[in-house]
């Protein structure tokens, strides 16, 4: 057929069934992105005849005679408006949604701008919590020489920069796999003769192909934190959704047609699908083949890793309270939710050496496990990042390289592994559901006297960060308060069910929505202040961060803001609100958190800045860049040491091959570690530039063309930041309707390097727990399968439902953070979940433990109140 895309004549004919998505990204528009293939997210949004479509549910045939434009095309000599305004207000993180975000506007008329709540529903964004895409809109300029923009952002807004997949590969093979459809069985048999039969299909891959070597999907420098309980492909499934076999074709088609082609003899064994299944005497077990050599704390009982430690006497201290409370929480799954889902591609060079390119957040970790694995030395191995479309803890995960680097290094051909939606949801990972059961006491004066901790969280199938979850997520949220009696009993448990993994928090999110939900009833209790209970019992400047149990000792307050943080809150109750409408229950409530710069035992970060020939500088950093902002910051570290401005500084970053070592972008280090690793690099050449005088030509030419200096930062000691979160709420008490009138919150984050980007971090993570709080929940069928496989069952926040977050910073300058900043990735989900539930008691006067708190399930819980 003939089309025009982007003022260019293309004569193809599409494949049978082939969406215009697809069809485009063949052509070499990589910009159409895919983010569902199902019409619901929008990030493959191009024109046809000028009008938007969402591409991947409009078949390509249709293209036939029309005129196509993508974001590629958009542009003229000059930038459109809309995209010059996205990069104006940087309306933008990870990027992944923005082509399809632009060329949604660039079609709107002036009604459909004013009515932007209606016209973007059909658009996600993961990221931004969309009120810089409202500023893009609006034409507000956020960029300035205080927040300078992303260096990639002409890229992103031109759809020219590139991810995973944006990149022609030559001979490529695509992979598809055959996922269990038993919580727990043994494979018996493969037979593949018929899938083999497909023409197309170059390999089958069984457990009998894989290395028989164990390990952890989870990603940390120190792999001993994680039980080593998993293979590539295993002879026995544990969830619903695990790899059973994988097909190797010249087309995803051949690929899905092997797949179904495959049979598979199975005996079902008996599963777990609770932490209740799972903890009952003579349970059946997930990995009673496995023990402590594995470092699975307890196999026989189910248990991937516990702890059990007290401080003080805290029976003595429930003796001597006035008030005591105590009350169980439980969270559900969650979803990472990225727009751009895992995914690899690997090759082999021209030196033979095993190449993969992955959406991944540890690229020198995954090269060390693929290494260990496959029984590589590392320099025979390059794992390298593009830009990353999000990540959210959900690639600290190795769960596609390895099934990739397999079918490369059998068939020595390229492959493709990208996972689909549905995937996504059933066989990637998820945040850990939690049962946190709290009883605290009090002196009539608000002063606490014990806090006693049970937590069960569900690992799922797998110990991928199960124990570590567990262990932060029982320190910082009792460490935050002072009080002389804490005892905690917690079990992170293995149940046969889809694996939880890191997400946005760690654990704390968890926690900290029972310690602050039963901090906030002790206050009722006792006829106190919320803010002035809190005041009474925060930890101090000076003071000792205390948690029951064997925690790191490097942690300590380098900076102190969260009194600071209180007054934001306390200013926020005291201003006037909209009203609510007329028979709407109205109540406010708050919460705070506390949260470690960076995972114990170390964390480290090599980085390099150089001085090159014509005088500019580069900086080479092993962080990946998936919408945390850390190139923009490690540009703004080396420009201000270095004397000159961010866009004199070229970041080459995320490329094993390119860079030294780094652990990964995630514990909240991208600017604690490895911007501390990028001011030491760049002041140690900046010492040596005018030691030597001249001009920087002239010094780079006496060091023969390039003057390199090195960094390093090992990740210890840690700081500590704060959170505090305010909600004004009305509620319909006839039908369970929620309404947020007001959203505060306040940020203790050291030296704000760029204000802008910092105030996008806090309102992006301020959106996903608020999607975590109303409206997310992985759910499962009654044999353990995923149910929620598709973003219309699993209802994202669009841009209607996230209100505005006003954003404070308290004023503090951290003495172990690079130029004073602390870190703010993370930290600004964790109280969102308890200070909404606290307005929520205000407003109806009764205590909701349970999220998500769905408008149906606050109906059906004032109606219970209505009735006792």
């Amino acid at each position: 057929m003939t089309v025009e895309i982007n003022g260019v004549r293309h004569d193809r004919e599409p494949r049978p069934g082939q969406c215009l998505r697809t069809f485009l990204r063949d052509e070499g528009c990589f910009g159409v992105k895919k983010g569902c293939d199902t019409g619901d997210c929008g990030a493959c949004t191009v024109h046809v005849d000028g009008v938007p479509v969402h591409s991947c549910v409009y078949p390509a045939f249709r293209a036939r005679g029309r005129r196509v434009t993508t974001i590629e095309g958009l542009a003229g000599d000059s930038l459109h408006p809309v995209q010059q305004a996205f990069l104006d207000a940087q309306g933008f993180q990870c990027g992944f949604c923005t082509a399809g975000l632009i060329m949604t506007t660039a079609a709107l008329d002036s009604s459909q701008r004013a009515s932007a709540a209606r016209t973007f529903k059909g658009n996600l964004c993961r990221c931004t919590g969309y009120r810089a895409i409202e500023d893009a809109l609006g034409g507000v300029r956020n960029v300035s020489d205080r927040s300078p923009g992303a260096p990639a952002g002409p890229q992103v807004v031109t759809g020219t920069a590139r991810y995973t997949f944006d990149l022609d590969v030559p001979g490529l093979l695509h992979m598809k796999v055959l996922r269990s459809p038993h919580a727990h069985a043994r494979i018996l048999a493969v037979d593949a003769s018929a899938a083999l039969a497909v023409p197309g299909v170059e390999a089958v891959l069984t457990h009998a192909d894989a290395p028989a070597g164990y390990f952890s999907t989870a990603q940390h420098e120190h792999p001993s934190e994680d039980p080593a309980d998993t293979r590539v492909l295993d002879d026995v499934v544990r969830f619903a959704g695990q790899r059973v076999a994988a097909v190797v074709a010249t087309s995803e088609a051949a690929a899905e047609e092997g797949c179904r082609l495959l049979r598979v003899s199975f005996e079902v064994l008996p599963a777990v699908l609770t932490a209740d299944e799972a903890m009952a005497r003579g349970a059946p077990l997930v990995h009673g083949d496995k023990g402590p050599a594995h470092g699975i704390a307890r196999s026989g009982a189910n248990v991937a890793g516990e702890l059990h430690a007290s401080l003080g006497d805290v029976e003595a201290g429930f003796a001597e309270a006035d008030a005591v409370y105590e009350e169980t929480f439980r969270t559900p799954r969650v979803q990472h939710a990225s727009l751009e889902t895992h995914g690899a591609v690997g090759w082999l060079d021209a030196d033979g050496r095993l190449v993969i390119r992955s959406s991944t957040q540890t690229p020198f970790l995954t090269r060390r496990s693929l290494a260990t694995l496959f029984g590589l030395p590392a320099d025979r191995v390059r794992v390298l990042a593009g830009r990353v479309g999000g990540g959210f803890g959900g690639k600290q995960e190795m769960l596609v390289e390895d099934l990739v680097a397999l079918a490369v290094l059998r068939t020595g051909r390229p492959v493709k592994h990208e996972y689909t939606r549905a995937e996504q949801f059933t066989s990637a990972t998820t945040r850990h559901p939690f049962t946190v059961t709290l009883k605290a006491g009090a002196r009539s004066d608000g002063t606490l006297t014990a806090l006693r901790l049970r937590v069960v969280t569900e690992t799922g199938a797998y110990g991928n960060h199960g124990p570590a979850v567990m262990y932060h997520g029982v320190h910082e949220s009792l460490a935050v308060y002072r009080c002389p009696n804490k005892q905690t009993d917690a079990w992170s448990v293995y149940t046969n069910t889809v694996p939880a993994g890191a997400f946005r928090g760690y654990g704390l999110g968890q926690v900290t929505f029972a310690v602050e939900s039963v901090l906030d009833e002790l206050a009722r209790m006792l006829d106190l202040d919320p803010i002035r209970m809190r005041e009474r019992n925060i930890v101090r400047p000076g003071e000792p961060l205390t948690a029951p149990g064997d925690h790191a000792d490097d942690l300590t307050i380098a900076s102190y803001g969260l009194d600071q943080c209180l007054s934001h809150l306390r200013a926020a109750a005291a201003a006037e609100t909209p009203a609510a409408p007329a028979g709407w229950q109205v109540g406010e409530g708050l919460a705070i958190a506390m949260i470690a710069a960076g995972p114990p035992g170390g964390h480290y970060a090599d980085a390099t800045a150089t001085l090159c020939a014509d005088g500019h500088f580069e900086i080479g950093v092993g962080t990946a860049e998936f919408g945390n902002g850390s190139t923009t910051v490690h540009a703004q570290i080396a420009a201000e040491v270095l004397g000159t401005t961010p866009d004199c500084i070229l970041i080459r970053q995320s490329d094993t091959d390119v860079v030294a070592h780094d652990t990964g972008a995630f514990g909240s280090t991208g600017v604690v570690v490895a911007g501390r690793a990028v001011l030491e690099a760049a002041t140690a050449l900046r010492q040596e530039i005018e030691a030597r005088g001249g001009s920087l030509r002239e010094v780079a030419r006496q060091a023969g063309g390039r003057l390199v200096r090195e960094g390093h930062f090992g990740g210890t000691p840690r700081s500590v930041a704060f959170n505090a979160q305010w909600f004004r709420v009305a509620v319909d008490p006839r039908t369970g309707e929620l309404r947020i009138l007001r959203s505060v919150h306040a940020a203790d984050a050291g030296v704000v390097l760029n204000p802008l980007q910092c105030r996008g971090q806090v309102e992006g993570g301020v959106a996903q727990a608020l999607g975590a709080t109303l409206s997310e929940h992985v759910d499962l069928d009654d044999s353990g399968g995923v149910t929620t496989t598709g973003f219309r069952q699993y209802h994202l926040p669009t841009y209607a439902d996230v209100p505005h977050t006003e954003v404070h910073f308290a004023d503090t300058h951290d003495t172990i953070g690079p130029l004073g900043a602390k870190s703010m990735s993370e930290s600004p989900f964790n109280p969102v979940a308890p200070a909404l539930a606290n307005a929520l008691r205000d407003a109806t006067g009764v205590r909701f433990t349970d999220l998500p708190l769905t408008r149906d399930r606050i109906w059906l819980g004032l109606e219970a109140a209505r009735r006792s």
